[in-house]
């Protein structure tokens, strides 16, 4: 039989006793090997007998200061270099700003036909006019119903008809503009590129179509006539429409009353002078945020006037009981560089009151 410490099937043939014999005198038993003190020596040791084991190591830096400081440099960078590529690439970015066009006007004197009829009230001269069913002042420049366009959403739609709107009643009905004691509640309105041919029409006024002051508001001369206290009766409408992606147009057309009296005579008679203004605003993105618009053109027509008085400046009424006479508007020589001169048209006889 085999011994305590035999393989099961006992000691191999041809091997004496297994082969322990042979390495028996190096077997360690457990004691030993847990009694065992394992060291491995460094090479510079293995030189040298006198040097450690152990090669010493420099103190740690305290880092984290320097970390952090690291960290908050580099989201500074992410950030700033966000807001630069945010500020390039945005997808809502608005584009540059156009520059304005001049603003084309056309103002015709209507010379009327036979005296200028007249009554000491004017709320009977309307009773008995076309503008009978015409709203006072400002209420008869009402609002269209404002809608979003293709590019434009509805409060920018309705921004822009708002915008036109002030200009049409600050321009129209503004007692001190209509007496030419000011324009500057007109001109904060305009674009900044029309403010330079804004100012050359009140300092050159000229017949050119660029420079006429009454192509951009109604101003009667105070010297001629004043406003009755019967008030200004107005009728018209407003249409807008997307012209580009980055574009509103808003044309409005509105016929004004005006009572009018002799300057500084309150007892005479009083009579009717009425305006037709056709005008075209242009609005782009920078516009629409600063409530401003661009006068694309303007065409007024205005009567009882006569042709052979300028226009362009001033409106000088024919009042009541007053005729246009024979006068013609200024000779324009076709064959020379100065401006033409006004255009002058025929007041029918039905646009005045059947006084």
């Amino acid at each position: 039989m085999a011994g305590p410490g035999d393989p099961p099937g006992g000691t191999p043939e041809g091997f004496p006793g297994g082969g322990e014999d042979e390495y028996r005198s190096v077997v360690f038993d457990e004691s030993f090997v847990r009694a065992a003190r394992l060291q491995e020596f460094s090479a510079q040791e293995r030189i040298a007998d006198r040097a450690p084991a152990v090669r010493s190591r420099a103190p740690l830096r305290r880092t984290g200061l320097s970390r952090q400081l690291l960290v908050l440099a580099v989201l500074i960078a992410v950030a700033f270099g966000t807001t630069l590529y945010m500020g390039v690439r945005h997808p809502y970015q608005r584009p540059a700003q156009r520059f304005a066009e001049p603003a084309r006007m056309t103002v015709v004197p209507l010379a009327p036909v036979n005296r200028v009829p007249g009554a000491e009230d004017a709320a009977h001269l309307y009773e008995h006019s076309p503008a009978a069913h015409f709203r006072p002042a400002a209420e008869g420049v009402p609002l269209p119903g404002a809608r979003r366009t293709a590019h434009f959403s509805y409060d920018q739609v309705l921004r822009a008809l708002t915008t036109a709107r002030h200009y049409i009643v600050r321009s129209a009905l503004d007692p001190d503009v209509l007496g030419g004691q000011g324009v500057h509640s007109v001109r904060v309105l305009l674009a900044p590129d029309q403010l330079e041919q804004f100012d050359e029409s009140f300092e050159r006024p000229a017949p050119d179509g660029r420079h006429a002051p009454t192509g951009w508001l109604v101003r009667f001369d105070p010297a001629r006539a004043q406003l009755d206290d019967a008030g200004i009766r107005v009728n018209g409408s407003m249409r807008v429409a997307e012209t580009e992606a980055s574009t509103l147009e808003v044309t409005a057309d509105h016929t004004m009353v005006y009572p009018l009296r002799p300057a500084g005579d309150d007892r005479a008679e009083a009579s009717l002078f009425t305006v037709r203004r056709e005008l075209r605003f242009r609005f782009g993105l920078e516009d629409l945020r600063l409530h401003q618009t661009q006068l694309v053109a303007s065409h007024v027509q205005a009567g009882p006037l006569s042709c052979a008085e300028d226009s362009v400046s001033h409106l000088r009424p024919l009042l009541a009981g007053q005729t246009a006479g024979t006068g013609e508007p200024p000779g324009t020589d076709p064959y020379t560089a100065d401006p033409p001169a006004a255009l002058c048209g025929t007041l029918a006889s039905g646009a005045q009151p059947r006084a």
